[in-house]
This record gives structure tokens, C-alpha cells and sequence, in this order.
């Protein structure tokens, strides 16, 4: 889907923000803001749904919101004090306030629905983004466990369109999927790793609705609930 603003074409199937033809540099959590926002406009988006949005089951502090309001704005060249596009509703959140127009193709593909992917440890939950997201000991990981167990630099998970996989980075102590160790698996939603001593959970969450994973839990449930039940069945 492409949406036009003033000199501007947010470009959901790119991911690209354009002014004219040039593209306009934003990070992919201020993409994913300032999307919800026109998509949203002119409707006020609370604080609480956009950090739900943008940083799901976890806790972040509440000056990151700000702080991606002040990168879409340096990328629309959009003053605070003089708001062209994003307007500030004190204490409540933000809105969209400029016109957008959709620019609709002939064959144009539908967008994709916005996916989520995360890592839970116990009462932690790690959010994972397209690309490469580092496990390690490493206080930089994008999943940081800090434990004797784990290589500094231990194993990755990559998501690219959709495909997962898990990778080993060569660790002393493995990367295990299903309790077998791997040097590389593809992931779905359910499945349990363990990297070093940790046991991990890979979980998915999309807007289009329940994953494969989840769809086919559903069907063996309706199946075992017709199996007849007694002696010797």
C-alpha cells in the first residue's frame, strides 16, 4: 500500500518513506509509528496502544515513544511548535493531522499483516525484528542471557518475510532445538530452543489471525475431542 502526504509517499510494501523519489532515512520502529499513525489519522492514538504496538508484552521506558515522535518529525521536517503532520495531544498520545491519499495499482499486492516475533525466559520476554537478532552474553545481544553457559556471541535467530531460522555461532556449549543440538533449524511458533542451560520459547503473533503453528494444534484438539473415549480406546 502507498499513501501520499504533502511531498511525501509512505510505501508499506517497501517499507520506505519517499519525498519525491528520494528515499528519507527512519529507523523500522519509527516506520511502524508514524504507519499506525496515518493509517490511524486523524483519530488520537493513546501513549498505552502505540508502546502496546510498538514494543508488545514488554517494558520500555516511556521516552522512547518521544523519542520516535522526534525521528519521524526530523524526517518530515515537521516542527513541534508548528506541527504540519504529527500533532501532540498532552497526556493522551499523538495523531496524524495532514490529508493522505492511497495510490491504488491495477495488480498492486496487498500489504502484509503485521507480525510480530519474540523469545520468552520465564517471566522475560524478548522482542526479535526482520534481520538478525544476536543470543549471546554479550550485554549488546539483542537477546542478552547472562549466564556461564552462553558464549558471549552464542547463536542468532534471522526473519526474513516471514521465514525463521536458528543458527549456532559456533558455541562452546550448543544451540538445541527440540533438545537436539543444531547447527542451523527453521523456527515456528511453539517451538522450545535451549542455548548453553537456557530454555527458550519462540513465539509468533500476526494480524491476519492464528499462526500454522497454532492451526494445527487446533485440528488435533477437534480430532482427539471426536476420539471415542473407554477400556482399550
Amino acid at each position: 500500500m502507498k499513501l501520499r502526504f504533502d511531498q511525501f509517499t509512505l510505501d508499506t510494501d517497501t517499507h520506505q518513506l519517499l519525498r519525491g523519489d528520494q528515499p528519507i532515512h527512519l529507523s523500522p520502529k519509527a516506520f511502524d509509528l508514524l504507519t499506525a499513525l496515518v493509517h490511524n489519522r486523524p483519530k488520537v492514538m493513546t501513549k498505552a496502544v502505540l508502546q502496546e504496538l510498538l514494543w508488545p508484552a514488554t517494558f520500555v521506558s516511556e521516552a522512547n515513544l518521544p523519542t520516535l515522535i522526534s525521528e519521524v518529525r526530523a524526517a518530515l521536517q515537521d516542527e513541534p511548535d508548528r506541527p504540519r503532520f504529527i500533532r501532540t495531544v498532552h497526556r493522551v498520545g499523538y495523531a496524524f493531522s495532514e490529508t493522505a491519499t492511497e495510490i491504488r495499482g491495477v495488480s498492486a499486492p496487498e500489504p502484509n499483516p503485521v507480525t510480530r516475533y519474540w523469545l520468552v525466559h520465564g517471566s522475560r520476554k524478548f522482542v526479535l525484528a526482520e534481520g538478525t537478532n544476536i543470543i549471546g552474553r554479550d550485554p549488546d545481544s539483542t537477546v542478552w542471557l547472562d549466564s556461564a553457559s552462553v558464549s558471549r556471541r552464542h547463536s542468532s535467530i534471522e526473519i526474513d518475510r516471514g521465514r525463521v531460522m536458528l543458527n549456532d555461532l559456533g558455541s562452546k556449549n550448543g544451540t538445541f532445538h527440540s533438545e537436539r543440538r543444531v547447527e542451523s533449524a527453521p523456527l515456528h511458533d511453539g517451538d522450545r530452543i535451549r542455548v548453553g542451560s537456557i530454555r527458550l520459547r519462540f513465539r509468533i503473533w500476526s494480524a491476519e489471525g492464528p499462526t500454522e503453528t497454532q492451526s494445527v494444534a487446533s485440528k488435533r484438539a477437534a480430532v482427539a475431542r471426536r476420539r471415542p473415549h473407554g477400556p482399550g480406546k
